[in-house]
Parts: structure tokens; sequence; C-alpha cells
């Protein structure tokens, strides 16, 4: 069956898994999570998928978590979301951790509330100029969820990761460049076009280098110094005998742009 909440569209070497549920700013439920593993399964298993962009149709990327469905609830009637968490947000933020390819959160509109994180989760962050990025848990009651509270303070420190949690307040998408949080900033305008121009230039590049690249970085934050150059040595070792190591040094030598083909 066609999902209802996304679309997925491959496109040469970059598939766009589009959030598509504007009417609700594109917030998160179960359906959803559903069919973006599928989605991103298949972006997996497409050798001609080099790289994946994830954005938002309307004006939101998305508002996180859709707080009007039916939620589990403990015994005294509470809402109880930690299975939503544990069934859905969490393996998600592992996936994308862990994903082989590069994935690219576009942020065509606002990402907040778990969406942030999720965005966060990615590879590369780029958004429009209008989008705003909030951790806007603390406005309902709630922590931050969806990997937060562990990416947010590696990305800028502790101190500012709390005060943007504590105030829930929106940063706006040049703050969130300048702090870190987002790679490139495109006009409103030109968003759709500028994305995936940059997410081609970006499929054109070594698709196992950036594999081992990602996994280097991953291992990083756990590993000493020592451990972190051993660990680049077998990495290097494994990407100086690849296909692609050999085409990037030949295409050096004949001065020509290199063709590469991800092995």
């Amino acid at each position: 069956m066609s999902p209802t909440t996304l679309r997925c569209i491959v496109d040469g070497p970059v598939a766009t898994i589009t959030l598509a549920r504007p009417d609700k700013m594109n917030a998160f439920n179960a359906t959803m999570h559903a069919e973006l593993r599928d989605a991103l399964d298949q972006c997996e298993g497409d050798e001609s998928v080099r790289v994946v962009v994830l954005t938002g149709e309307g004006r939101a990327f998305s508002s996180g978590q859709d707080l009007t469905v039916d939620l589990k609830r403990d015994a005294q009637g509470h809402l109880d979301l930690g299975p939503a968490l544990e069934r859905d947000y969490n393996p998600l933020i592992l996936r994308l951790a862990n994903y082989p390819k590069p994935v690219i959160a576009a942020l065509n509109g606002p990402a907040v509330g778990a969406s942030m994180n999720i965005a966060l989760a990615c590879d590369i962050v780029v958004a429009a100029r209008s989008a705003y990025l909030q951790e806007a848990f603390a406005k309902i009651g709630l922590i931050p969820d969806a990997g937060g509270t562990w990416i947010l303070p590696r990305l800028i420190g502790p101190k500012m990761a709390l005060a943007l949690m504590l105030s829930a307040e929106s940063v706006p998408a040049e703050e969130a460049q300048r702090m870190g949080l987002v790679y490139k900033v495109f006009e409103d305008s030109s968003f759709a076009v500028d994305v995936a121009a940059f997410a081609s230039k970006l499929a054109a590049g070594p698709g196992l280098s950036y594999r081992l690249t990602k996994q280097a970085v991953a291992q990083s934050l756990s590993n000493d110094l020592e451990a972190q150059l051993k660990l680049e040595a077998r990495l290097q070792s494994e990407a100086g005998s690849s296909d692609d190591f050999m085409e990037g040094v030949a295409a050096f030598r004949e001065k020509r742009a290199p063709r590469f083909q991800g092995r």
C-alpha cells in the first residue's frame, strides 16, 4: 500500500522523504513512524540512492509528536509517553545515527519538540531562512526526548543546551547556524532548488568514505585519543583499498572530476 503520511521520491542518486501531514504541521503519529521506517529501509536497500533528504510539506518541517492522537494511559488515566518513545522515537534516532548513507534534514519550516531532535540526529541540517528550531517540551511540562538531552549538549555544550530546553525559546535559522546546529541557510524562495543542488553535489561523492567517516565520528564520542587514532588507521586502510580512492587519485593526476562509485 502507498504511504499516507509521507512521500518518498527517488531522483537519480538522491531520495527525498517528505513528511506529509501539512494540516497537522507534519506531526508524528504511529503511522508516520512506521512509514518512515519503511522508507529508510527502502532507501538503504536501493543501491542507486546515495543521499537521503528528510523534509516537510507545507509551512513546517514538523511540530513533533501529535498529541491529539490516543496515547497509552496508566492505571490512573495519566498519559504514559514512555511506550511511544521505546516503540517509535528511540529506534528512529538510533537508525538515523547509524544510517550508512548521508541523511540531510532540510528544514523548510519550524522543527519543534521531538522533530528538532530528529533533525539533529541527521548528518547535516540545512534550513530555510524563515525556519526555526525549538525544544518546546517545557511549555507542556515534559522533558526533551528523541535523543535531545544527549545530542544537543554535545553540539553546543550543556549550559547552552539547558538554556534552550528550560526557556523553550525558538532559535531562528540564522542563529542556529551561528550556534553550529545548522550547516547552511537558504532563501525561502529558492529553498527546494538549493537543497536539491546541495544533495546532488553530496551524492556525487565517495559513498564508502562517507560511511567510514560517519563511523569514525560516532565512535569518537566514546573513544580516547589513542583509541581514535587506532580506529582512524583501521578505517583508512579500508578506504585506501577502495575503488573510490583509486578513482580519486587518478582524477587528481588527470586533472578531472572524479567519478565515484561508492565502493
